[in-house]
């Protein structure tokens, strides 16, 4: 499978820059990451908070078939731009992972295709690397593929 989200770890930095170009319009990219219902289908978890706004919030979970909570996570919104950008905070709950801080750029390249470059900033360098260590760029690209094929019906 090619990964085409990209992430990009320099040496020595507590950071990550991950970058994809979407068959999409710019506005279509930004309402999947802003709206709840299009958030549901191409994560696959349940949002239960979704406040798209400075000061917002947002959580989100995954449960098994008995109910328990499988993957839990939250965040604080700083900033919001329409179609331009986000800032905000993510934390995975009951892991070992600190808050980390992203912002998010939404970039239009014509009129149906858009770039997404997510600079990720952790606690330490040790906490970036740890991250790197599990799936992650697998399933970031799983999650982006997901979001292309969902967002390719409402175009």
């Amino acid at each position: 499978m090619e990964l085409k989200t990209k992430i990009t770890a320099e040496d020595h930095k507590q950071e990550l820059l991950i970058t994809r170009t979407f068959d999409l319009p710019v506005e279509l990219l930004f309402k999947a990451y802003t709206e709840a219902e299009l958030v549901e289908q191409w994560m696959g978890n349940k949002v239960l908070v979704m406040e798209n706004k400075a000061h917002g919030s947002y959580q989100f979970e995954n449960r098994d078939a008995q109910g328990n909570v499988l993957f839990r996570a939250n965040g604080s919104i700083h900033q919001v731009t329409e179609n331009k950008n986000i800032t905000r905070t993510f934390e995975m709950e009951n892991t070992p992972f600190p808050v980390q801080l992203e912002f998010l750029d939404f970039i239009s390249l014509d009129e149906e295709t858009s770039k997404l470059e997510m600079k990720i900033i952790y606690k330490s360098i040790a906490d970036r690397d740890a991250m790197l260590k599990l799936p992650f760029e697998k399933g970031i690209n799983m999650a982006h593929n997901q979001l292309q094929k969902i967002l390719n019906t409402l175009k």
